[in-house]
């Protein structure tokens, strides 16, 4: 034989029953792990919503506020009361224009 000839054994990884075992195992606590994990990115992104959300309301309330304040004023409410209802003070006279268009605030 010349030495060109000879074949070197080659070792091929073999499966063992361990290695499948493991393999196996490994598996199942994957796919044991993805219920519990869409669970959790479930809960961020309603989490992430309801942050949205009650940001929102947040500032819906301080613009109520900053309303209430508003209202709060003498002065605002005497220009309401003349614009929205035609009120006049004693003394004063009214002047009616048909077909006037009202203020969007009334």
């Amino acid at each position: 034989m010349s030495a060109g000839a000879r074949t070197i054994p080659r070792h091929r990884p073999r499966l063992t029953g361990r290695a499948a075992a493991l393999l196996v195992a490994m598996g199942v606590l994957l796919l044991l792990m993805l219920v519990p994990a869409r669970q959790y990115l479930d809960q961020r992104a309603r989490l992430a919503a309801l942050e949205r959300r009650a940001a929102a309301l947040e500032a819906r309330n301080d613009r109520l506020r900053a309303e209430i304040a508003r209202l709060h004023d003498p002065v605002e409410l005497e220009r309401l009361a003349r614009a929205c209802l035609g009120m006049v003070r004693p003394g004063e006279i009214a002047l009616v224009v048909p077909d006037a268009a009202r203020p969007e605030e009334c």
